[in-house]
């Protein structure tokens, strides 16, 4: 008598782990919030249940994930959520200082406060920055004409010529050390240059901006220099190969594909100085009318007419020396754009 057996099913192994659903961030993130409203509404401060939903979220999700997908997911979720978390605490500050300064000082800009001056004004007369804000471009585009050729030749040599021998070596000592010098130093060391070589009452704008030059040069030779050792040594080798000398090189080769990343250096190296107010108070001085020769008089700039407005302990004062703030913040990153703009613009085409 035969016997029939039954076929059974082969054993399948799974490759694949089980998984959250895609959702599950969200409506983690959803359940920390609704907690966070809950304590508040139990008399929790709003810090405390913001740290707290935060917290719930930071734990509940890799928790749950440590249930469904195992150790590995839930330690990577973790980490995930960690990042996120410093990123949302690092942005608080930021958001809220745009915030204060739009809320302080969006109803203060006006066609008038924006081209009036504030001479022979007294009380509640109209205002305005316009001197400051012309004296703030002129200072910092003469500071900019001075510092990027200087920075910009210092890095060259630094990475193309000097190779780490000592000259090399000694000026990239001495940029990191003129990188953390107080912006009232370099105030000191302008008033005392054009002391020694003009007159002992001598103030002006192009003596502001020798000061702010010395904060700039080695913000622009450090960014500069890092661009240039990001270019590849293959492209120098192969323009050495086609027997291009070594200037026409830096010229055609290195520095076309650098120029984005040194215009964003030159950038942030202007916007580390276009806010500077000890070295303009002392240099450049203090006045209320419109003065556009950088060699002769004293000229305002912005951080010393918001300096000048707030320490006036009025309304109308703070209100102005919030109103140029706003202008202030407006200019940085309206440089900031045209920086990407440019630098998308002249940046070597990929592939």
């Amino acid at each position: 008598m035969s016997t029939t057996e039954t076929p059974t099913a082969p054993f399948v192994v799974p490759f694949t782990a089980p998984r959250l659903p895609s959702w599950a961030p969200t409506a983690a993130g959803a359940l920390a919030v609704l907690f966070g409203l809950l304590l508040w509404m139990l008399g929790i401060g709003l810090v405390g249940s913001a740290v707290l939903a935060a917290l719930s979220f930071t734990v509940g999700l890799p928790a749950w994930s440590r249930v469904v997908e195992g150790s590995r997911a839930a330690v990577d979720r973790l980490v995930t959520a960690l990042v996120w978390a410093s990123f949302a605490i690092a942005m608080i500050p930021l958001v809220w200082l745009l915030y204060t300064v739009v809320d302080r000082g969006g109803s203060t800009i006006n066609v008038e406060f924006l081209t009036y001056e504030m001479r022979n004004v007294i009380g509640d007369e109209q205002g305005g920055i316009y001197h400051a804000l012309m004296g703030t471009l002129l200072v910092t585009i003469a500071a900019t004409i001075i510092s990027v050729p200087i920075g910009l030749f210092t890095a060259i040599y630094v990475v193309e010529y000097g190779k780490k021998n000592r000259l090399s070596k000694l000026v990239t000592f001495l940029v990191d050390v003129m990188t953390g010098i107080p912006s009232i130093v370099a105030g000191l060391f302008a008033l005392a240059l054009f002391v020694l070589l003009v007159d002992p009452a001598y103030r002006s704008g192009f003596a502001g901006s020798v000061a702010l030059s010395l904060l700039m040069i080695p913000t622009v030779v450090r960014s500069t220099e890092e661009m240039l050792r990001l270019v590849p040594e293959d492209l120098r080798e192969a323009s050495y190969a086609l027997g291009v000398p070594k200037w026409r090189t830096i010229t055609k080769v290195v520095l076309p594909t650098a120029f984005g990343g040194i215009v964003t250096g030159v950038v942030l190296a202007i916007s580390r100085v276009i806010g500077e107010t000890a070295p303009l108070l002392i240099v450049a001085g203090v006045v209320d009318s419109t003065n556009t020769n950088l060699f002769s008089e004293r000229m305002q700039t912005l951080p010393v007419f918001i300096f000048n407005q707030y320490g006036l302990a009025t309304d109308k004062g703070r209100a102005y020396a919030w109103g140029g703030a706003l202008v202030l913040i407006a200019l940085v990153m309206a440089l900031n754009l045209i920086a990407r703009i440019i630098g998308r613009i002249f940046a070597p085409s990929k592939g």
